[in-house]
């Protein structure tokens, strides 16, 4: 009879740390975090998985202040279009409808990032005519987003070259048929642009059957003082 206090006073104690486990598990806690706490006395946290961070267009860490993050897609072979993308704000592409074989171009306003334009140009049947009439009144600053599709560079002049070498584009004057290319440039640019790529149609290195792989490049590009602009 004299172990009856002792007994009783463990029974409690099982009911209790068996109710907590219970409601922990109603409510949604961890009930063997509970158990390891009950019988140990702890009083640690679990250690939280650290959170994955989106950042605009996909960039792997944020731009500085007054940058724009950006992304340019070329387009696969002549089956997947290319992508522009910039400030989380996709531009170009084909669920927007507007891609097209060729060059494709979005214009920026430099000082203020806003979308000024987007066309695509046609270098294997259209008019490099319509490509020259569209960059000759870019206005100092502008911003120049290229992406091309399937074939970039079989209607392009010596003067159209020109034009994109002056946009900052170096890669340009050695542009042939079906190469990969993805470039920003800007009207008025003092330097040579460092936001380009260039991949070239081999069939000893081509990714698709005709076609090279497609090219991807992002990065951050400054805006300009209205002064500058």
């Amino acid at each position: 009879m004299r172990l009856a206090g002792p007994l009783r006073a463990v029974a409690v104690l099982l009911l209790v740390g068996l109710t907590w486990v219970l409601a922990s598990s109603i409510l949604g806690g961890d009930s063997n975090l509970v158990v390891k706490h009950f019988f140990s006395g702890t009083n640690e946290e679990p250690t939280a998985e650290p959170k994955h961070h989106r950042y605009k267009c996909g960039l792997s860490a944020p731009c500085p202040q007054k940058h724009l993050a950006f992304r340019i897609v070329s387009g696969a072979a002549n089956i997947i279009g290319p992508k522009i993308c910039l400030e989380d704000k996709i531009l170009v592409s084909s669920v927007n409808n507007n891609v097209g074989r060729g060059l494709n171009i979005a214009l920026v306003n430099g000082v203020s990032g806003d979308l000024l334009d987007t066309k695509s140009f046609d270098m294997w049947a259209g008019d490099v005519t319509d490509l020259l009439k569209y960059l000759l009144p870019l206005h100092e600053g502008t911003l120049v987003f290229v992406a091309s599709f399937d074939d970039p560079a079989t209607k392009l002049n010596d003067e159209a070259r020109r034009l994109f070498e002056e946009l900052g584009s170096t890669a340009v004057k050695e542009l042939t048929f079906r190469d990969s290319w993805v470039f920003l440039g800007a009207k008025g640019i003092e330097n040579k642009s460092p936001f380009e790529q260039r991949m070239k149609n081999s069939k000893n290195s081509n990714k698709y059957e005709g076609w090279p792989e497609s090219l991807e490049m992002d990065g951050c590009v400054p805006l300009r003082s209205p002064s500058e602009g």
